[in-house]
């Protein structure tokens, strides 16, 4: 079993920057994969970043968001720089066993709670 918990969320505005958080913890979390997604009010969850022994990013957060990981802390984040409103959603981290890829939803095991980034223009 593998839990995550998101932090650092919060209201920002355009041209802004945030870090989120994920506390990963189980058996085998400094491994895992980790995945971002996140889901604006009316839209489906959609894949934003990735990290594995390489990266992944969404077409639409490339060059603006930098996902990394500190395996010492057990921690994954997702440094958001130059937030646009459109980035407005809830935020989730989730973890699946050691792959690259991992772009859908459904290839993930483990979910955290959500984090909610709102950026006003």
């Amino acid at each position: 079993q593998v839990q995550l918990v998101e932090s650092g969320g919060g209201l920002v505005q355009a041209g802004g920057s945030l870090r989120l958080s994920c506390v990963v913890s189980g058996r085998a979390s400094s491994s895992y994969s980790i995945g971002w997604f996140r889901q604006a009010p009316g839209l489906e969850r959609e894949f934003v970043a990735m990290i594995s022994w390489g990266t992944l990013y969404a077409d639409s957060v490339r060059g603006r968001f930098t996902v990394s990981r500190d395996n010492a802390k057990n921690e994954v984040y997702l440094q958001m720089n130059s937030l646009k409103p459109e980035d407005t959603a809830v935020y989730y981290c989730a973890a699946r066993p050691p792959a690259m890829g991992g772009t859908k939803v459904d290839a993930y095991d483990y979910w955290g709670q959500g984090t909610q980034v709102t950026v006003s223009s």
